[in-house]
């Protein structure tokens, strides 16, 4: 990871109005007009969104810090090529890292906010899962956009390079890891590359992985489920998005870790996949992507905070430590 951290685009000076001079741009030329103030609801250390008020209802822009400046280009060409089930892109601008969205109606979290219905996530893993299936032929197309690289061959280098930078790992700090568990993680390296060559035996294909999945990144309208906000997506074995999205729904419907609710949506998720792998084979390796993606969640988290300037890295830089205890604690269960 360079020193060199380029500072936010939008923190610049005339940034705004050169957007916004894009955003009319790009609108007119489809004739659409902007019909009023363009605000800013969102403003992160990694990204932000303008909302648009249009003659064709609201629109969204989307700019992304240089870490993140592939998803414009990455969920344009998803869009394209599952126009079903990822929300659309009116336009992207490569070289600044901005896109263009309608709006994608409403998130899952207001709908399951409002109507407490776990079978939202019972329609929407199936449609996630074949979107992976559908993605294991475009792999390298994927890296080619820029997704992260977690593929099981790499992993135990990477492995070995973040215990490295024991500053990220906030070792005997508040909300870093004792020198207890960094010494555990040290001696467990060689087990981590061996259950990396576990998973790799089960012989279930690499795709697409959307590191982020959770309710409030699917929108649900009229016509179907969207999934939206790739910047997190990563080539990778498929199973470790329930890492966080199982978490999320746990945490949703205050359910337990082995909840039978959300060993119900395990199931349902892995049931494409049998077409590679016995229902059996698929329930071990799903354990053991539960663990080996904790981990990568640690990996995501150290590529956002090695990025951030202060005071952001000091707000987020915790998320490190605390996914590998994550890690840890998957090991002993």
């Amino acid at each position: 990871m360079s020193d060199h951290h380029d500072k936010l685009p939008w923190t610049q000076p005339g940034w705004r109005e050169q957007a916004s001079a894009w955003i009319h741009a790009e609108l007119g030329r489809r004739g659409v007009l902007v019909v009023g103030e363009i605000e800013q609801p969102h403003l992160r250390p990694w990204s932000t969104v303008l909302r648009v008020p249009t003659s064709a209802g609201d629109h969204y822009f989307k700019a992304t810090s240089p870490l993140l400046a592939h998803e414009p280009a990455l969920t344009q060409w998803l869009a394209e090529q599952r126009p079903d089930c990822i929300a659309p892109v009116l336009a992207v601008d490569r070289a600044r890292a901005w896109m263009l969205m309608p709006d994608g109606g409403t998130t899952l979290r207001a709908v399951i906010q409002a109507d407490r219905d776990i079978r939202h996530w019972e329609e929407a893993l199936p449609i996630y899962a074949q979107l992976q299936i559908d993605m294991v032929a475009q792999l390298d197309q994927l890296i080619a956009l820029g997704c992260l690289d977690y593929r099981l061959a790499g992993l135990p280098a990477r492995y070995a390079a973040l215990l490295e930078d024991t500053q990220a790992l906030m070792i005997d700090l508040p909300d870093g890891l004792t020198g207890e568990q960094y010494a555990r993680l040290h001696a467990f390296a060689p087990q981590f590359a061996d259950m990396c060559a576990r998973l790799t035996a089960y012989g279930i294909p690499e795709t697409l992985h959307h590191d982020d999945f959770h309710d409030g990144n699917i929108f649900l309208d009229a016509g179907g489920l969207r999934f939206f906000d790739w910047g997190e997506s990563c080539a990778a074995q498929p199973f470790y998005t329930l890492v966080v999205g199982l978490r999320g729904i746990a945490y949703r419907f205050e359910l337990a870790e082995d909840a039978p609710e959300l060993q119900r949506l395990r199931d349902i998720y892995l049931e494409p996949w049998t077409r590679y792998s016995s229902r059996a084979n698929l329930l071990d390796a799903c354990a053991l992507a539960k663990q080996i993606g904790s981990f990568c969640r640690a990996l995501t988290w150290y590529r956002v905070v090695a990025s951030l300037e202060s005071p952001f890295r000091e707000e987020q830089q915790d998320a490190v430590p605390g996914w590998l205890q994550v890690f840890l604690d998957a090991l002993t269960t």
